[in-house]
């Protein structure tokens, strides 16, 4: 029995005790596309932006193919800074404060359902350890921003749109925060934050994040692409898949490619090549019966 002269603790007293102190010293780095959340962040934003009637939904299908082709023949310098200034061209002229506005909305009807809960876990094991948990992505800044804030990390690193008089002009300052700007960020981070890099954690998708995956003392493969998957056995890192279906994944974009949720020629010839496939797949399969009834009429 417990002693009725001795008063139960205060709440307060309980949250103090359970306190994890904080580590100062170490901390995590998260990739957000097909790492954090399923597909690429800067394409949600922009469906949302199109069903919004900031630009068509022909301008969404364009994008959406050069996002593929990227996924696909894998991201190179060039073509990500070209993909990313043709989206932030969109928004050129437009108030940062409306824009990041547009953002928390279409956070909560595009992005929040699309989070891998397995990394989000993995995220909040850092937290519990009392470190600190940083998006690094390619992203811009102010999106990567507002998915750090919902899912309550420390904050984020993201390629930097330039603005005048509180407007986007359109252009990148700087560099895409992407392949070795990545770890270069990240090292600038540590330098300013007191962090030791040996004790810090890293967590990508792409063989790209080769650099940032390289610096910290744990690296681990999140829904890797075959090339970091290998790069990770032969490195003895720790892969974590939370795809079902891994070769829709691959293509880095969500799976609405093939729920047809992109409009237009995109999801069309998706659809269209699906039941063409289908089709000859039954046709197949008839004629495999058929001789078969014909072999044993014989």
């Amino acid at each position: 029995m417990s002693d009725p002269t001795v008063p139960p603790p205060r709440l307060d007293e309980v949250d103090l005790a359970l306190e994890v102190p904080p580590d100062r010293t170490a901390a995590a780095f998260f990739d957000v596309d097909n790492t954090m959340m399923m597909g690429a962040s800067i394409f949600h934003f922009a469906k949302g932006m199109a069903s919004r009637k900031f630009f068509t939904w022909r301008d969404l299908a364009g994008f959406t193919a050069r996002q593929a082709r990227l996924r696909l023949r894998g991201e190179s310098h060039d073509d990500l800074h070209s993909t990313r200034e043709s989206a932030l061209a969109f928004v050129a002229g437009k108030k940062v404060e409306d824009i990041v506005a547009l953002g928390e909305e279409i956070y909560d009807e595009e992005m929040a359902d699309k989070v891998w809960s397995g990394t989000h876990a993995m995220a909040l094991q850092h937290l519990d350890a009392g470190q600190r948990v940083w998006l690094v992505t390619a992203t811009p800044v102010e999106l990567a921003t507002i998915i750090a804030r919902r899912l309550k990390l420390t904050g984020a690193l993201g390629t930097v749109a330039e603005s005048l008089d509180g407007a986007y002009t359109g252009r990148l300052v700087g560099e895409v925060l992407h392949g070795q700007a990545k770890a270069a960020a990240v090292l600038a981070l540590a330098e300013r934050e007191g962090l030791d890099l040996s004790r810090c954690s890293a967590y990508s998708d792409s063989i790209n994040d080769l650099p940032l995956l390289s610096s910290v003392g744990r690296a681990v493969a999140v829904n890797p692409d075959s090339a970091l998957r290998a790069e990770a056995k032969a490195r003895g890192w720790q892969i974590r898949d939370f795809r079902t279906g891994r070769k829709a994944a691959k293509i880095g974009v969500p799976a609405a490619l093939g729920l047809g949720a992109v409009a237009g020629g995109v999801a069309a010839g998706v659809a269209a090549r699906r039941e063409r496939d289908r089709q000859a797949a039954v046709a197949a399969a008839a004629a495999a019966a058929r001789w078969g009834l014909l072999r044993r009429g014989r």
